[in-house]
């Protein structure tokens, strides 16, 4: 072969790498996206901030004022995935989680015949509101080491209907926040 045909195959070959490098260049521009400002974990409500001005914890209303105006009718709706793992009968048995009857101020960790995770046992105190809520939002964030596969419920008016569904299991349901103070108003 002469070097003439050499040089015909070299420039072919760098005619061709020219081509796909100006065609890559060409379609970065043609598909791309602008930069994100900020990591997305960091933008939800309740979990950070935005742009460190406080903007996303700001969003979510109290709770006290959430379970005023929640529905235990929407809360129960809100549970049917949580059915694969809890009951929600008076005196259900243990699943893959431990039953939900009655936990609004039942202690953390305390069904007999759970096996809880040590996360959850090394918690002090009982599922107040406030703590539901924590939990529900997060479940390894409150409990890091959970056993609880559930990643959370984001969305804070429906966290605050299930509160308000699992205040209802029971034989003596709390007053939610507000709720009493609205009935004398009324």
């Amino acid at each position: 072969m002469s070097s003439f045909e050499w040089n015909k195959m070299a420039g072919a070959f760098l005619g061709a790498l020219v081509l796909a490098l100006g065609l890559s260049a060409v379609s970065g521009e043609l598909f791309s996206h602008p930069k994100v400002a900020a990591a997305g974990h960091a933008t939800i409500a309740g979990h950070g901030t935005q742009g460190g001005n406080g903007a996303g914890a700001a969003s979510v209303k109290p709770l006290a004022d959430r379970l005023v105006a929640a529905d235990a009718g929407k809360g129960a709706q809100g549970t049917k995935s949580c059915q694969a793992c809890h009951t929600f009968v008076k005196d259900g048995a243990v699943k893959s989680g431990p039953p939900l009857y009655g936990i609004v101020e039942r202690p953390i960790a305390s069904v007999p015949g759970f096996a809880y995770s040590k996360a959850l046992e090394a918690k002090s105190g009982n599922w107040t509101f406030e703590a539901l809520d924590r939990f529900l939002a997060d479940p390894k964030g409150y409990a890091n080491g959970t056993k609880m596969t559930f990643a959370g419920e984001r969305d804070a008016a429906k966290r605050a209907d299930i509160i308000a569904y699992l205040d209802s299991l029971s034989d003596d349901p709390r007053a939610l926040p507000g709720k009493n103070a609205m009935t004398r108003s009324e």
